[in-house]
């Protein structure tokens, strides 16, 4: 007999899905923001070998780039509570996402410092700018701009990964799928539908990436930056 497909079992529970996606992008957007700051710091301090950091960073990226995201994620859920730090499944959710993303982007963010002239960091030194002015508009942007599209497919790729977190109760959109299948038992239509809205989400992800790299990241590259201040110390 012909499989009949019922849909209207699964869109019963649009609320639960809508807040699954949100919880998907609730721990995907906190991830990304602190675990993009650990990656410019780790990045900065691996690039530049800053001792003691930069040992310290290499020991985190490599334990993490060598285990699977789910053992890490089990070990802070079951293992930081056996040391006395309670933690719920939430917070176990996004501080897994936070270093394990965070490792990733050391990564990727130390090869686009490594990537940049000596001679513009040179340069910007004899103009006499600040440290500050050096790293942000001389050796960060630039670096960030050869780097963005890694960053971006990273930051998706997480986004994905995060499904895992379904295994330890936290509401994410495969949980509420779970959820959803256990009780309508309607599994075909359900992942159908989840999968098409995990294949939205990355979209529109990406898009939304790509956008902020257009409008805040891809902008003057460094030599412009060291020109115009090369201008502006002069009619100084």
């Amino acid at each position: 007999m012909a499989y009949q497909f019922d849909f209207s079992a699964v869109f019963e529970y649009s609320t639960a899905l809508l807040h699954g996606a949100g919880t998907t992008l609730a721990l995907t957007a906190i991830g990304t923001i602190v675990g993009g700051a650990i990656g410019v710091i780790g990045g900065g301090c691996r690039a530049w070998r800053v001792r003691p950091f930069n040992y310290v960073f290499a020991v985190y990226v490599e334990a993490i780039r060598n285990t699977p995201f789910l053992v890490q994620l089990l070990f802070i859920f079951f293992g930081l509570p056996s040391l006395g730090i309670q933690i719920n499944e939430w917070q176990a959710s996004v501080f897994t996402i936070v270093i394990n993303l965070g490792a990733y982007i050391t990564e990727i963010v130390r090869a686009g410092i490594q990537e940049t002239p000596r001679g513009q960091i040179d340069a910007a030194s004899a103009l006499a700018m600040s440290r500050f002015a050096i790293f942000r508009h001389v050796i960060l942007r630039p670096a960030l701009q050869k780097v963005w599209p890694a960053l971006t497919s990273q930051i998706v790729i997480v986004m994905l990964g995060s499904s895992v977190v379904s295994q330890i109760a936290t509401e994410d959109l495969t949980f509420v799928a779970n959820f959803i299948q256990s009780r309508n038992f309607r599994a075909l239509e359900t992942y159908i539908v989840v999968t098409l809205m995990y294949c939205v989400l990355a979209l529109l992800l990406r898009q939304l990436l790509m956008w902020i790299g257009r409008r805040w990241v891809v902008a003057r590259p460094a030599k412009a930056v060291v020109t115009q201040f090369s201008v502006e110390g002069g009619n100084a």
